[in-house]
């Protein structure tokens, strides 16, 4: 089946709206946000785990998988959800942002029929194409699968960022016309760097294409956050309001908050399990750095009213004691800890816009998270 997204109530101030999304595996509330398992796995966390922390959908990631294990054997697997043992929905990425991260020359390396790159684990040359991506997606028979683009990077000049918003939309009808998979919806990618006329021309044009949702891509890759939120305030309003709207690579708290106040109904970011890696922690009152000194004799929890299972059983000396140790359980916490954290924000988020203060849910969320920020 087909995702649908179904709008139950527009904030009357904003452009915050909550919905259901529909999926093969159950109705889930949006605004969401999507924790990511690039290799078929959400870093160091079981399925079991991520549904405990009131996750719906996660990502995985087309490039990787496609170059281990290999599309042909998840499917042979029964597909990624019997492969990863995850019986929720899953969004699969195109691929598009990694092969941009390694495409070195981009003038030389990204061509009209694909980008040329050297795989990160062998060095050997390879070229994804619109097509070749969207057939390893339908093989890996995810819920959602992208739309190959190109990321374009900020800086970039009003005629590099033309030519590739042009190019994103041909991959795109390239990809949408070998499309193959019943099961499956294909999202299309509104691109256009920080240029108005491009992000509207970009989106007006997807949107002809009827895909079944559709993403804003682009950003988070260097921008001031003005411009960021710039990026999406151009192309929103040209999105269908019967489809859901998706932000990729966006998970900083109060970009979240944000986003959903102008529109978007989903977020994936790597931020909540990479920062945890490196002893990191997002609370209301700002990020804390777990390492630091003042924390090795402090016998709280990271957050004292959080429900997740690492607040509820540990404490910030023990935790700390662990990524001090470089042990991989301090990780596992910190990471249960910052999913939850996100996912409870949209929890949140959701009931304000029931409730029809979402502005002032911004505003006292703002004063607190940034008053005691850690300089890290």
């Amino acid at each position: 089946m087909k995702i649908k997204y179904e709008l139950l109530k527009n904030d009357i101030k904003t452009k915050a709206r909550y919905g259901l999304l529909h999926t093969n595996y159950g109705t889930f509330e949006t605004p969401m946000f999507m924790p990511v398992g690039t290799q078929a796995t959400v870093k160091t966390l079981s399925p079991e785990e991520i549904k405990e922390l009131g996750s719906g959908v996660i990502l995985s990631n087309t490039y990787h998988l496609w170059l281990r294990p290999g599309e042909n054997i998840i499917s042979k697997a029964g597909g990624l959800h019997k492969f990863m043992n995850y019986d929720g929905p899953i969004l699969t990425d195109s691929g598009g942002f990694q092969v941009f991260s390694l495409a070195k020359n981009k003038k030389k390396d990204i061509k009209e029929e694909g980008v040329y790159f050297k795989s990160h684990i062998d060095g050997s040359k390879l070229l994804l194409t619109p097509e070749l991506s969207i057939k390893i997606q339908n093989k890996l028979d995810s819920d959602i699968a992208m739309s190959f683009d190109e990321c374009i990077p900020y800086p970039a000049s009003y005629e590099y960022a033309k030519e590739s918003t042009e190019r994103t939309l041909r991959w795109a009808k390239r990809g949408k016309d070998v499309f193959n998979n019943e099961r499956q919806s294909l999202f299309g990618i509104v691109q256009g760097g920080e240029y108005e006329d491009l992000r509207k021309y970009s989106a007006k044009e997807t949107v002809k294409m009827d895909f079944d949702g559709y993403s804003i891509g682009g950003t988070s890759v260097g921008e001031d956050k003005d411009t960021m939120y710039k990026m999406i305030d151009y192309a929103i309003e040209y999105l269908p309001k019967d489809k859901p709207r998706y932000l990729m690579g966006v998970g900083d708290p109060i970009d979240i908050i944000e986003g959903v106040i102008r529109g978007i109904d989903m977020f994936d970011c790597v931020l909540p399990t990479r920062i945890a890696r490196h002893g990191n922690a997002f609370t209301t009152h700002g990020k804390i750095n777990i390492k630091n000194a003042k924390y090795k004799e402090d016998f709280s929890p990271i957050e004292n009213n959080c429900d997740c299972y690492a607040c509820k059983n540990y404490t910030k000396a023990y935790i700390r004691h662990l990524i001090v140790a470089n042990e991989s359980f301090g990780q596992r916490l910190l990471s249960i800890h910052n999913i939850r954290f996100l996912t409870k924000l949209t929890e949140d988020l959701r009931q304000s816009i029931k409730d029809g203060n979402i502005l002032k849910y911004k505003d006292e969320f703002i004063k607190k998270y940034c008053g005691n920020n850690e300089n890290n």
